[in-house]
């Protein structure tokens, strides 16, 4: 019981430090958090505005598109900033009480709450702007964020040992990944896609998290093509996989 706590408190000092490294002592770190996916969401929207007369669900371009963002962020936004939490905190684990996990463990903590707040205010933001009120259907979304996380934690477990023992494979998977984006469902259906394009677009597991996602705000979507099956799969098999590189990897993320 007392090591739990002890673990408790250093996680908890990791997450207020995190906040501060992040967002800062000024406002305007926490408004660029909220400025960020409205911009994107904004851009989507004019763009296939001028071009398509309807959305491919719904009425509203700025929640189809922002269904899709957000959804994608909790996988998104999660990987970036786990992947340079051990390199961030390498100082700290000098400490015998800090340990490498602790570190990806409070980004975990910090970036899936500010995700979580921040996809609060822009569909409350959204809401206001639309003549009919939205319907939630909250299992839905909190599946897909804890899926698109999953898959985040996975990986950013692996790259945290993979970054530093090989510096070339951090440049070859930001060049690998950039096209994340464009192929995980955020500005099209998946299953609108004709034959062979669609199962290609279905082995990302990104596009059943947005798929999901986007479930959970219209009750009419049937998202054929969905397999949570192979979803979880492939996350189950990135975090075992992470975790088996994390822990056995202790002098090199400790830097001896």
């Amino acid at each position: 019981m007392y090591y739990f706590l002890v673990h408790l408190r250093v996680l908890s000092a990791l997450v207020i430090r995190e906040t501060s490294t992040r967002f800062g002592t000024n406002p305007g770190g926490y408004i660029w958090a909220f400025l960020d996916p409205l911009a994107h969401i904004a851009f989507l929207s004019v763009i296939f505005m001028a071009i398509a007369h309807a959305p491919a669900l719904g009425t509203s371009f700025p929640l189809f598109f922002a269904t899709g963002y957000i959804g994608f962020q909790f996988y998104q936004g999660m990987a970036g900033y786990l992947n340079g939490a051990v390199a961030s905190n390498r100082s700290l684990l000098s400490y015998p009480n800090v340990a490498p996990i602790d570190t990806i463990l409070a980004r975990y903590i910090l970036q899936f709450g500010t995700t979580a707040v921040v996809g609060f205010c822009v569909f409350a933001l959204i809401g206001l702007s639309l003549r009919s009120s939205i319907t939630i259907q909250w299992p839905f979304l909190i599946e897909a964020a804890f899926a698109g996380s999953l898959l985040a934690l996975g990986s950013g477990l692996a790259n945290n040992v993979l970054f530093i023992k090989y510096p070339l494979y951090e440049k070859f998977y930001g060049i690998v990944t950039r096209p994340l984006f464009m192929v995980s469902g955020i500005f099209f259906l998946p299953d609108a896609l004709p034959h062979p394009a669609r199962e290609v677009v279905l082995l990302n597991p990104l596009v059943h998290v947005v798929m999901l996602f986007r479930q959970g705000f219209y009750p009419e979507y049937r998202a054929i093509g969905f397999d949570a099956g192979y979803l979880y799969s492939v996350a189950f098999s990135l975090l075992f996989g992470g975790l088996l590189i994390f822990t056995s990897s202790r002098s090199i993320l400790r830097g001896r």
